[in-house]
């Protein structure tokens, strides 16, 4: 079993719905969602197009899948997640865009969001403790040689080579696209998203998600509010 601790709206959101419309799946219920009918887009394109992150679910990752370290439990791991989640405010992000990002499409904040960024190093730091070290295998998957010195040191240490000065929230929606078909996947990715882009979203959870195997789908095992989520929506 590994672990994450990611945000993804609430079932019912708008942005929700049509991104696992969009990957195929919901990782809320676990099931399948039919894929959308997409002109110029054959099925098995973009079935492998989406492929990666519909095995993920619609997520920003914040604490990378890990492994529990030995000695400790889930309940101790929820335990703890509860407690700091009460701890920390609601984010807001003003507006989302479609980005490509080493060539691959997500969902990125259309501007730089300190406390955003504080929030993802906060849990970083705050469940580390709970982290077994990966192993060999497991960073050799990432292809350590292609990173900076800095990512390969985060790895090592975090065992996620993209946080602190590395992070970028984002919100993945492909796979790798080939630089030539990358302004026909932006214009198919607006015209399908961009009705649901014109609200704020507020980060007003964490969420914790399972794998089961290594290579099963991502599923959601329990969000927890962000402090003042209730305030605010009864104010």
């Amino acid at each position: 079993m590994r672990y994450a601790i990611y945000f993804t709206p609430p079932s019912s959101d708008p942005l929700l719905k049509v991104a696992a419309n969009w990957l195929g799946r919901n990782a809320f219920t676990g099931q399948p969602v039919k894929a959308p009918q997409i002109r110029d887009l054959a099925h098995e394109d973009f079935a492998q197009l989406t492929e990666s992150p519909r095995r993920y679910g619609f997520h920003a990752t914040l604490k990378a899948p890990f492994h529990l370290v030995d000695g400790v439990e889930e309940r101790e791991l929820l335990s703890a997640l509860m407690h700091f989640a009460s701890s920390m405010d609601p984010v807001e992000i003003p507006k989302l865009q479609i980005a490509c990002l080493d060539g691959f499409f997500a969902l990125v904040p259309t501007e730089p969001l300190d406390n955003l960024n504080q929030l993802a190093n906060d849990v970083v730091v705050a469940f580390d403790r709970f982290r077994a070290p990966p192993s060999e295998k497991e960073i050799k998957r990432r292809n350590p040689e292609t990173m900076s010195i800095a990512q390969r040191r985060n790895l090592e240490q975090w065992g996620y080579p993209y946080v602190f000065e590395d992070f970028r929230f984002h919100m993945t929606l492909t796979g790798p696209v080939p630089e030539r078909d990358r302004p026909k996947i932006e214009h198919i990715l607006t015209e399908f998203l961009e009705p649901v882009l014109e609200e704020p979203v507020e980060i007003n959870n964490l969420a914790l998600f399972t794998e089961a195997e290594r290579g099963f789908p991502f599923e959601i095992h329990s969000l927890h509010p962000l402090a003042g989520t209730n305030r605010r929506k009864t104010a």
